[in-house]
């Protein structure tokens, strides 16, 4: 289940946000308060975080620093209306943003940031399982190796298998009828 996080301390901009992405789908979270919404990243796993810059009692890069602490694989997306060259760095640098999206924003803009960061966390997390799956097959056929190791060390000869020239596996002390 994909859920988006959206942090804007105006109701209107948040309730534009919910309008625009509705039709995707996703389960989007939407807080007014920066507080409440670092308390929600202790109980749900977001895809993105979406938060504007400029709100009162915590800004939008303190907020996503702390967002990127607890949940590092969301990915996290600036909304503002005040984007010069400092804040960008700072938002790059200290908070490592997703995406950096002006307000006012054009729609499509939002949807595909959006669209990419939720195929960019699924692949993310595709990729993790299937390394997982490759580690655990390589441990696997390190055991198995190690195995035929001591089985060989034991029983000199026994992995070796003789072939005639049509590839029949010829076992020692039998002839073969003709």
């Amino acid at each position: 289940m994909i859920k988006i996080q959206l942090v804007d301390d105006e109701r209107n901009v948040l309730s534009a946000l919910q309008r625009l992405l509705h039709p995707q789908g996703w389960t989007l979270h939407l807080f007014d308060d920066p507080e409440a919404a670092l308390a929600a990243l202790g109980e749900h796993q977001y895809t993105a975080i979406v938060c504007d810059l400029k709100m009162p009692r915590l800004d939008g890069l303190t907020y996503l620093q702390f967002a990127r602490q607890r949940q590092p694989d969301a990915l996290r997306i600036l909304l503002s209306a005040h984007g010069d060259r400092s804040t960008l760095m700072q938002a790059i640098n200290r908070v490592e943003v997703y995406r950096f999206l002006s307000k006012p924003w054009e729609e499509y803009e939002i949807e595909s940031a959006l669209l990419a960061a939720v195929d960019l966390h699924r692949l993310r997390n595709e990729n993790q399982r299937l390394l997982a799956q490759v580690r655990s097959q390589q441990n696997t056929l390190d055991r198995q190796r190690r195995e035929l190791l001591r089985l060989e060390a034991e029983h000199p000869g026994l992995t070796r298998v003789c072939r005639d020239n049509d590839g029949a596996v010829l076992i020692e002390g039998y002839e073969l009828d003709d």
